[in-house]
């Protein structure tokens, strides 16, 4: 190997020392950054908890409307009361234990399928089957429909009586 080979080779090494030097800090802080971000995107956040249990509830002052969507105080209470129920370690089926032993089932936006509910959750199968019996009833016979000799007999004396009406 020559001299200006081994130089050259010397220097390489040199700067990939010194870029090693400045790349390794800056790569350990990137890694360290990293892992708890992972950390977070594993586990929901607590911003995002909050916000998918007040979607879940209804605001008890307010018509058709979310907690997360009311903007009526007792909304921004139950709001602040989910996050300290959270923070203090409560899970999801906790907090809206508490809602519901608070305010009652009707604060859960989705009942629940319990015998209490039964009628809520049928009621719409119930009503599409009593429409579809109406609308049967209501239709005309099908031809399928058959006179019993007794009324075939009837309508043949019918019809024979009512053509010598019109002959007379």
């Amino acid at each position: 190997m020559t001299c200006s080979k081994t130089r050259s080779l010397l220097s390489l090494l040199s700067r990939l020392r010194r870029l090693c030097r400045l790349a390794g800090p800056l790569l350990l802080v990137t890694a360290a950054m990293l892992v708890p971000a992972a950390g977070v995107m594993a586990r929901p956040s607590l911003d995002e908890r909050e916000a998918s249990l007040a979607s879940q509830l209804r605001c008890v002052v307010c018509q058709n409307q979310t907690v997360a969507e009311s903007r009526a105080p007792i909304a921004q209470d139950m709001r602040q009361q989910i996050r300290e129920q959270l923070s203090k370690g409560s899970t999801d089926e906790q907090v809206v234990a508490f809602f519901e032993q608070r305010y009652g089932a009707f604060v859960r936006y989705n009942p629940p399928w319990k015998p209490s509910t039964w009628l809520l959750w049928l009621s719409p199968f119930l009503i599409a089957l009593g429409g579809l019996w109406v609308l049967r009833r209501n239709l005309p016979g099908t031809p399928s429909d058959t006179l019993t000799s007794e009324e075939r007999k009837r309508a043949q004396q019918w019809l024979e009586a009512g053509q010598e009406d019109h002959r007379s």
